[in-house]
């Protein structure tokens, strides 16, 4: 198979990520017509106000948008520093954030003819946000996740079942995210006339914008209600990071904010150390990865590394490319959360707010942890609490060794 880069074409300088030297579509021969129609699509739908119109509509009336934003004051109060808010993407419709990229693309699908729907998961949630649109919207719907995956998510492959979708387990390689994004593409290659529904702000070009311009309405939200509650901005935006793309859509809306921090979390795992987390800042340098180029983990040889984390949705030797050059220009910084602090965070949000968080956005969470107390009670972090934790109580049971049925 052979690859080359496919360059940007848009006509409109406003659609294209500024990503600097990150990004691109590199791509086989045989994706280059579909990523081209693709780009050439959402270059008209971004252009076309009855799109976003029916967007908004479905977000209002189906996703249950604007999600609230909630202030922790248990938590802020036990650890005596900033103030921590929390924007609730957890309380939108399947539990997280993806229905937001899920419902755009969606649209989108059907606005070019499309009938049969592809999709990767990790942690689960964007397979099952793919399949409730998909039945919404009466498409075919195949997702992908590997069987690693599918064993510590089985709440969430069962909903992807009972929506209607039909879940394909990937047994090669780390057996998580990474293979899976390998096994859609693959299907997207054989059957360039269905959509591949691309879950994170990463991959061939346009799908690091597109998704960034659909979960962008968490940062618009979360800024407006930020200062309708407590008449500033927020000092400090925290996000886990994986693929990135909840993350990118709450810091969009600040970038040009200047006193406001932008703070991704990545996964930390057992230990900075090779096969042991999923931190691209910490031990990755730039490379290509499933159609993108960003920052990768990887050896000397260029062979993408192992990667562990107890998050599903976290555990990728990838990041998105957008967050590759903030990274680089310094407007956003980026630190790791191991999984000892993410399940402690993840306990102590529950025990504390009645709140329980995807394990995920419990790495976001354990960054705030230690970092409230650094800082004046006059101050404030917003928390993207990017999902919620039904789906990961039985893992987070197993590595606490706790027998749930009793």
């Amino acid at each position: 198979m052979t690859f080359r880069m496919q360059q940007a074409t848009t006509l409109d300088p406003a659609y294209a990520g500024r990503f600097g030297p990150y990004g691109g579509a590199y791509i086989p021969e045989t994706l280059a017509p579909a990523v081209a129609a693709l780009e050439q699509a959402y270059a008209n739908a971004r252009q076309d106000p009855e799109f976003w119109a029916e967007l908004d509509r479905l977000h209002r009336s189906y996703t249950g948008r604007p999600t609230p934003l909630t202030f922790a004051q248990r938590l802020t109060e036990h650890l005596s520093g900033a103030q921590i808010y929390l924007k609730r993407e957890d309380l939108a419709h399947t539990g997280a954030h993806k229905i937001n990229n899920a419902l755009g693309q969606g649209l989108l699908a059907k606005r070019m003819g499309k009938t049969r729907i592809i999709a990767e998961t990790g942690a689960g949630q964007h397979g099952v946000a793919t399949a409730t649109v998909c039945a919404l919207l009466g498409m075919e719907c195949v997702v992908y996740m590997g069987v690693d995956d599918m064993a510590r998510q089985q709440p969430n492959v069962f909903r992807m079942r009972l929506l209607g979708a039909e879940v394909r387990g990937v047994a090669s390689g780390s057996r998580t995210l990474k293979d899976a994004i390998n096994e859609a593409m693959r299907d997207w290659v054989t059957n360039p006339d269905s959509y591949y529904l691309l879950g994170s702000a990463l991959g061939p070009h346009p799908y690091p914008t597109m998704v960034r311009d659909f979960q962008s309405v968490i940062g618009r939200e979360a800024r407006e209600q930020m200062l309708a509650l407590t008449g500033r901005l927020p000092d400090v935006v925290l996000a886990c990071v994986g693929g990135g793309s909840n993350a990118i859509g709450i810091f969009h809306a600040f970038l040009d904010d200047a006193e406001v921090a932008l703070r991704g979390v990545e996964a930390g795992g057992r230990g900075i150390t090779p096969g042991d987390h999923a931190a691209r800042f910490a031990g990755g340098r730039p490379g290509v990865l499933q159609g993108t180029y960003t920052y990768v983990l990887q050896n000397d040889d260029g062979q993408i590394g192992l990667t562990h984390s107890v998050s599903a949705g976290l555990d990728y030797a990838a990041i998105g490319p957008e967050h590759a050059l903030l990274h680089d220009q310094g407007r956003a910084t980026y630190t790791v959360a191991n999984d000892e602090e993410a399940l402690d965070a993840f306990q102590t949000l529950a025990r504390l707010e009645g709140i329980i968080p995807a394990l995920e956005s419990a790495h976001a969470v354990a960054e705030a942890i230690k970092l409230a107390p650094t800082m004046r009670p006059d101050q404030i972090i917003l928390i993207n609490l990017s999902g919620r934790g039904d789906k990961d109580i039985f893992t987070v049971a197993k590595v606490l060794g706790v027998d749930v049925a009793h």
